[in-house]
């Protein structure tokens, strides 16, 4: 039985003994909501107690309304001696004291939008002392939810549909903030024909603009509107709007010139290759080519002499008509 009771004495007197030794960070901040006036600044009040060393940091960040704590998106760092803002609201973002070394690690949060609203965590890290979570909730309120404040500063223009000659596009216009809800006008910059009616159709609560039968006229800048009593706040987007049939007509085009260009092409090699045949020599024959109306050697040779003969030279007598010559002599000497 004194085992059984020594056991629970012992792990209280255990964490008791880190508590006070300072091996357990525990952080402080507020358990009531904190609701604040838009435009104005946050001090979301967080103190921790810890013994500070080289392994220390701190951690702010935020969840959005409904969402899980491990969606949360960082604010600012601190570590290793040095402040890192980041995430959206990091320009409006800062420590009360810097550096948060002595105990106190309050966020301020400049400038308040209505986006703000959600829950901040504060959250110290210093190895070895994880005795507790060492983290921080704080709820921030729209405190401003019955006031008056402007659209955002950069409403967001969007567009959709086709754009071809012919067709229909939608242009959207929308701000993420402004009380009591902004409305829209879209305008159409520059100087064009006044379009024909029911072309152009605009919803001033939703912030859409409806383009029908689309002509190279309706191209152009457009500005989107954004306002209330409060102020007001514009974004603008181009429309390009391109006409198919010239997309046509210049595929026509350049199949044309490219068959002219190849039919070109082929009239100059053609004439080429006729004027290199008329450049070559004629064909000759060797002696060893037979031709069937060719003479053979020989009896070329007895015609050309013949033919030279008759022209004028002595006919040489064959040797027979000369023994005939010397026999008929010597008959009439005897």
């Amino acid at each position: 039985m004194a085992r059984v009771l020594a056991g629970p004495f012992f792990c209280g007197a255990l964490l008791g003994f880190l508590n006070l030794s300072g091996l357990a960070v525990e952080v402080t901040v507020p358990t009531e909501p904190l609701s604040r006036p838009l435009g104005g600044t946050a001090e979301l009040s967080c103190t921790y107690s810890t013994s500070v060393g080289d392994n220390f940091a701190l951690e702010w960040s935020f969840v959005q309304p409904g969402k899980p704590i491990s969606t949360s998106l960082p604010i600012l760092y601190f570590t290793n001696g040095h402040l890192y803002p980041t995430g959206s609201k990091a320009e409006r973002a800062s420590l009360l004291h810097n550096p948060p070394t002595g105990g106190v690690a309050t966020l301020k949060l400049a400038d308040l939008h209505p986006s703000d609203t959600g829950t901040y965590l504060c959250q110290v890290n210093n190895p070895p002392d994880f005795y507790t979570s060492g983290m921080g909730l704080i709820n921030l309120t729209e405190g401003w939810r019955h006031t008056s404040y402007p659209p955002s500063l950069n409403p967001l223009c969007s567009q959709s549909g086709s754009t071809s000659v012919g067709g229909s596009a939608a242009l959207r216009c929308s701000s993420s903030e402004g009380a009591p809800k902004p409305v829209y006008n879209w305008v159409h910059l520059g100087s064009f024909p006044t379009p024909p009616p029911g072309s152009m159709v605009q919803d001033e609560v939703s912030g859409q603009l409806i383009l029908t039968n689309l002509s190279l006229t309706s191209s152009g800048t457009y500005r989107c509107v954004a306002s209330n009593q409060m102020g007001s706040a514009s974004c603008e987007l181009t429309l390009s709007v391109t006409d198919s049939s010239e997309g046509r007509v210049a595929g026509t085009l350049i199949g044309v010139l490219l068959g002219v260009l190849l039919l070109s092409v082929a009239a100059f090699c053609l004439i080429r290759f006729q004027k290199e045949r008329k450049k070559e020599p004629k064909e000759t024959y060797r002696g060893s080519d037979l031709r069937e109306d060719a003479t053979a050697p020989g009896i070329f040779e007895q015609a050309s002499r013949r033919a030279g003969y008759s022209k004028g030279l002595p006919e040489r007598s064959s040797p027979a008509s000369t023994m005939a010559t010397t026999k008929s002599k010597l008959s009439m000497v005897v």
